[in-house]
This record gives C-alpha cells, sequence and structure tokens, in this order.
C-alpha cells in the first residue's frame, strides 16, 4: 500500500510526522496503519479493524496532514524506519505477521503457507526485475552459522540484499567466533542482537535456535539445528512440490536416505502433515530409519505412512521421490555404521524409469553419490529448481518478520 505526495517527514520520538497536506492514497484495506488520533475506536485504531466509513474518515485525516503515523513493529514499540521515504512515495507495512520468528515447521498452519507461497511469487518478480526493490532497506540481517552451509546462508544473504537490506555474517561461528572462547548462546545472540535487525542462525545443537528465541528480541530464523528441524527448507520443499506436481492433496511422498538425522525430512513431514490425503513412505537404512517422535505425529494427524525397503517399487507409486544424502557428520565415531549406511539407496536412471511421468526427483543438497548425475538431464530432477525455489521463499519470510504482510 502506498501514498504518493510531494512531502516532507521530520522524526523524533521515534514516530514520524507526515506533511504537508497533498496526499492520495490507494489500497488502504487491510493494511496495518496505526493512527496517533481516535477514529470513531480506541485511541490506537487498527486501520484492518476499521469499517469503510471509519476508514474513509481516516483516509481524510491523512490526507490533511499534521496526523502523527506510526508503526508498530513485530515485538512492540515502534520504529520510524517502517516508513520508507524514496521516490517521493511513502510506503506503508502491512498487518503484522502471525509469528515472531520462524524455530519449527509446527508454527505453520495451512492458510499462513498459502499466503506465504503467494508473498513468494511476488519475491520471483522482484528478483527477475533487475532493478530489484528496496523495501528492506536500512535494514541488517545477521547471518550466524556454526555448520559449515552453502546454499542456505548464501540465499538468505542474496534474498536480504534483493530487498535492500544488508549482511553481517559468520560463516563458521564454532569455530571463529567468541563461542571458542566458551561464551553462551545465550550472551552471543544479546550481542548480535544490537548490531542487527533479524538474525538468522544455524547451530550443531537441536534446540538451539528455540533458546535463541527465547533470548532475542528481534526475529530469529532457524537455519537448522543440528538434527533437530531446518523449518525454511521444509517450507521451499513444500512450495516446490506445489509448483512441479500442481497440488499438495492427495499426494504421495517417498522420504528417502538419513531419515534419524536429516532434519529437513523431519520438517518436511511435519508441513506434509497440514494437507488431505497425503502418503509418506520411509525408505532408509536401518540405522537411519525414521523416528518414533514423527511417526506419532503423523499417526496422530491421520497421515498414513509406511516403511519400505524397495526403492524402486516405491518410487513407481509416488509424485515425489525426496532424496536426502547419508550425514557422515552425525555418526561421530561410528565410521563403521555410517559406511553401513551409505550407497544403500541410490536414485538412478533405473529409479527414474520407475517413476511416472509427472513425479519429480527432489533433493535439499548437497548430494554425494545417492543421486547420480546422469539423472540431472532429466525433467523430473527438480532439486536445482528447488534449490533456487528457497531464494523466493527466504525473500518472502524477511520481508514478512520485518515489514509484516
Amino acid at each position: 500500500m502506498a501514498i504518493s505526495s510531494t512531502f516532507s517527514s521530520h522524526v523524533f520520538h521515534g514516530k514520524i510526522l507526515v506533511s504537508p497536506p497533498r496526499m492520495s492514497y490507494s489500497n488502504f484495506g487491510g493494511n496495518n496503519l496505526w493512527l496517533k488520533q481516535p477514529v470513531h475506536c480506541k485511541p490506537t485504531c487498527l486501520l484492518a479493524d476499521m469499517s469503510k466509513s471509519q476508514l474513509s474518515f481516516a483516509v481524510e485525516l491523512f490526507k490533511k496532514g499534521g496526523n502523527q503515523c506510526v508503526m508498530p513493529t513485530n515485538r512492540g514499540g515502534f520504529q520510524c524506519r517502517a516508513l520508507e521515504v524514496k521516490n517521493k512515495s511513502l510506503t506503508m507495512v502491512g498487518s503484522k505477521f502471525q509469528l515472531d520468528d520462524v524455530i519449527e515447521a509446527q508454527q505453520f498452519d495451512r492458510d499462513t503457507l498459502s499466503a506465504i507461497f503467494e508473498v513468494a511469487q511476488e519475491m520471483e518478480k522482484i528478483e527477475k526485475n533487475s532493478m530489484g526493490s528496496e523495501i528492506l532497506k536500512g535494514y541488517l540481517m545477521a547471518t550466524l552459522f556454526y555448520e559449515p552451509s552453502t546454499r542456505t546462508r548464501l540465499s538468505f544473504e542474496s534474498a536480504m540484499k534483493r530487498l535492500g537490506g544488508e549482511v553481517l555474517t559468520t560463516e563458521n561461528a564454532r569455530e571463529f567466533s567468541s563461542a571458542a572462547k566458551g561464551e553462551t548462546l545465550e550472551d552471543t545472540i544479546r550481542t548480535v542482537e544490537g548490531y542487527s535487525d533479524i538474525i538468522v542462525m544455524r547451530h550443531f545443537e537441536s534446540g538451539a535456535a528455540k533458546r535463541a528465541a527465547a533470548t532475542a528480541s528481534i526475529p530469529i530464523i532457524n537455519a537448522g539445528d543440528g538434527p533437530g528441524q531446518h523449518p525454511t527448507q521444509a517450507l521451499l520443499d513444500v512450495y516446490t512440490i506445489e509448483r512441479e506436481i500442481g497440488k499438495l492433496d492427495g499426494i504421495k511422498v517417498a522420504l528417502v536416505g538419513d531419515l534419524a538425522y536429516g532434519r529437513t525430512v523431519r520438517s518436511l513431514a511435519y508441513l506434509l502433515a497440514k494437507y488431505q490425503d497425503v502418503k509418506i513412505y520411509f525408505v532408509s537404512p536401518d540405522v537411519v530409519k525414521m523416528k518414533d517422535d514423527i511417526k506419532d505425529y503423523l499417526t496422530s494427524m491421520g497421515v498414513q505412512w509406511e516403511e519400505s525397503a524397495d526403492l524402486v517399487e516405491v518410487a513407481s507409486k509416488c509424485d515425489v521421490v525426496y532424496q536426502t544424502r547419508i550425514q557422515r557428520e552425525r555418526f561421530g565415531e561410528r565410521v563403521d555404521l555410517y559406511e553401513e549406511a551409505r550407497g544403500k539407496y541410490i536414485v538412478d536412471l533405473g529409479v527414474l524409469n520407475a517413476m511416472q511421468k509427472h513425479a519429480v526427483v527432489m533433493h535439499p543438497l548437497p548430494r554425494l553419490d545417492e543421486i547420480t548425475v546422469d539423472v540431472d538431464e532429466d525433467p523430473r530432477a527438480a532439486y536445482f529448481r528447488q534449490a533456487k525455489n528457497g531464494l523466493y521463499i527466504r525473500m518472502a519470510l524477511l520481508k514478512l518478520l520485518l515489514l509484516g504482510w
């Protein structure tokens, strides 16, 4: 929603006083504009809650000038930069995003997922526009990664920059940050939030993202917490499935590989449970079978699931074959168990030939040898398109967490 005019703005006491009176407006309905003056309702009035007559009155007040207009942050309080002045236009934030942080897949309901996907499609248009966007100009994102990452870290940083924001980054915080000196995670978060507006964190311990969110007063995004969850990967996975298959209800999905330690498949299972008539097949070596907590959750949600040792048979039934890497780093000193699991299930041309024509192969990447390179040329190989979709989802999340809808 934008108001265009020739105007000046003065900042004082954390608020913006907008003047002069010559303004036109559009698309006010449903936006989260807070007015200092009463508009036939409580003193601080949410625009989305106004009737048409109240809305009309509020617009007239605003057009006359001299009205204080302030924007709420997602954490309470107000900040001036939520109003962006650029090219003689005033861009106002939409209504508040439902979440303060993105920590786990269980936070999302079906309606929220659909709405996020719509924003992601808008982000795709922005990305394809060489001029980009500056809606996050003035915002700083800190990427705090205690484990190695290529796609997740770079896609978040690209997302922030494509929306006009800036990035503070540490690639190996476990070794090169004050964590190496024994600093607690809580102290690190309290420090880093003083330098930034949002923190994207990957950590080697399950539950670390929840600890960070409990400490921080700015949004935290979980970019993977050990064998716990990877919610933004799950979001982009579901977004990819919808775009590739054309639906999410009634699909059959094979989760293959490291299901015990694979945070991506755990998060994806939680999100798939939001949809109707979904069936999930678990195909994995015995040492890395899906854990009972996920199986119990799926059962409680009425989702059918089945374990199988035959990848080819399962692939012939499924809309999606979601392959994962056997993660050497999760086995510690038990190299024997890693070698036992590695290479047992490989997506090759034989598996591809068994798949239906509309089905796709997905992978969170990086891959080793669990998908052979000759599969790459087949149009059903969706994993690089999947990785690109991560950019759009993460652009959407940054916009929503910092500015709202």
